[in-house]
């Protein structure tokens, strides 16, 4: 009998999808290779703790807590049904990774729920232009801190969306984000942690990035993100999914969880843009955000319902 057990623990290690099972009080029994591989938590952080423990900190794209209270396995566990969903989890080095779930319930020989599996995938959009980062890296078109696409790319794909525009009547959308009191994070704890939070907000924003999008680092700790094929109230939409993503973000830096959020500005361009007046309109939207207070989108939709 243990080896059979063995030889399935084996066999699920080999899985490219992360797998982890719960008894019925929702105590983590087993977790795979591959869940250790895509949440950075090995299986003896992960096994022996309870889900409602918050290890991944499930949240959905509106940034509410799942683990507490909508958690899709709890809910198989109480009814034994099949569940799936579309969540983000918080990955160990702070920044959250996009996640498609699926939760099955495990029965008994006499049919009652005695626990479930949940298995999930990374479904990042960016997973498909692996190939064209790769090439971009050749390019020294990314950059070298983030891994995002650097300021040369984030304008040479600009004009290219403008140009488009005025041809196709392609609509397209920027984001002008802004980390905010990034400055103080480097007084306090310094320059290297201050790396480290661009590199979880660069990540995150990059999980939430559609394959057709780009995300970009403009300089410091501004970030650019260009929109395809977007209405006014999906980009502020869009926007707010990104915002609320890296306020549930954080890093773990001299026992201390550091969380940051960020100031966005969201605006469409216009058929009589440049890329100037594009990112001046982005920016001085963005100040708006953190005149208001910090932590917030505004965009022309926004301005208009107030």
């Amino acid at each position: 009998m243990a080896n059979e057990t063995d030889f399935h623990k084996t066999l699920l290690d080999q899985l490219l999808d992360s797998v982890y099972f719960v008894d019925g009080t929702r105590k983590i029994l087993y977790w795979n290779a591959a869940a250790e591989r895509l949440t950075g938590y090995s299986a003896s952080e992960a096994v022996g703790t309870y889900c409602y423990d918050n290890l991944l900190r499930h949240v959905n794209d509106r940034g509410e807590c799942l683990c507490t209270g909508m958690c899709p396995l709890a809910k198989t566990l109480a009814d034994g049904r099949h569940r799936e969903a579309e969540v983000y989890l918080h990955h160990r080095d702070g920044h959250r990774v996009p996640v498609r779930i699926h939760v099955a319930p495990v029965l008994d020989a006499a049919g009652q729920v005695i626990g479930a599996v949940e298995t999930f995938s990374d479904n990042s959009a960016g997973l498909s232009a692996v190939e064209r980062i790769k090439h971009l890296e050749s390019l020294i078109y990314i950059d070298a801190l983030t891994g995002v696409p650097n300021r040369e790319l984030t304008e040479i794909t600009l004009q290219t969306r403008l140009d488009e525009m005025m041809r196709y009547h392609w609509p397209f959308g920027v984001l002008s984000i802004d980390i905010d009191h990034f400055k103080d994070v480097n007084d306090r704890f310094g320059h290297g942690v201050g790396d480290e939070v661009l590199k979880v907000v660069a990540r995150t924003m990059s999980g939430v990035c559609r394959s057709f999008d780009l995300v970009g680092r403009w300089g410091g700790e501004e970030f650019l993100v260009i929109v395809a094929n977007i209405n006014g109230a999906q980009l502020h939409d869009l926007a707010e999914r990104y915002r609320l993503l890296v306020q549930y973000s954080d890093l773990l830096a001299e026992k201390e969880r550091i969380r940051v959020t960020v100031s966005i500005g969201a605006t469409l361009a216009r058929r009589d843009d440049t890329v100037e007046s594009l990112l001046k309109r982005a920016d001085g939207l963005m100040y708006e955000s953190k005149r208001a207070g910090r932590n917030r989108t505004t965009s022309e939709v926004s301005i208009t319902a107030a």
